[in-house]
């Protein structure tokens, strides 16, 4: 099972990563190359406690319930609602963007368990070191096949 905490897994999604150009085309959404990578680089800095999000009760309590669906069912659905602070619509310097998600990544690699400082998401809830570990590596996975990789 892959794990964004064990070595060979990490080094699996940062080969991902760098086979994408500038120029990637997305098979589905609206996110450039570059701004994907910087979304999935804030998501990351959500579990190191550097990226605050505001989210209201009734998103807190649908996160909830969703939680153990997401992390643990099926694939991220296509299109899916983000949280305002995640959505990047400026034009993103791709090398700079690769980097930076790329150090987040290792981080997880290199510091295990250490690396997470929050241990309850703003919508998810109440978070498991495991509950990181699902939602970091479904999140990546997710954007990566959106870009084909």
């Amino acid at each position: 099972m892959n794990s964004i905490y064990d070595s060979h897994s990490n080094a699996l999604l940062i080969n991902r990563i760098n086979t994408l150009q500038p120029d990637s085309q997305p098979l589905w959404g609206k996110m450039s190359v570059g701004q994907m990578l910087t979304h999935c680089k804030l998501a990351s800095d959500v579990a190191f406690g550097k990226m605050d999000i505001k989210v209201t009760i009734i998103m807190k309590l649908l996160g909830k319930l969703l939680k153990k669906k997401v992390f643990y069912g099926g694939d991220m659905g296509k299109n899916s609602p983000t949280a305002k602070e995640f959505v990047i619509t400026d034009t993103i310097e791709f090398e700079k963007a690769k980097t930076e998600l790329i150090t987040n990544i290792q981080k997880f690699a290199q510091e295990g368990h250490a690396a997470i400082s929050l241990m309850e998401h703003p919508f998810w809830g109440k978070m498991s070191y495991e509950d990181w570990d699902a939602l970091m590596w479904k999140h990546l996975d997710h954007h990566l096949k959106q870009f084909g990789v």
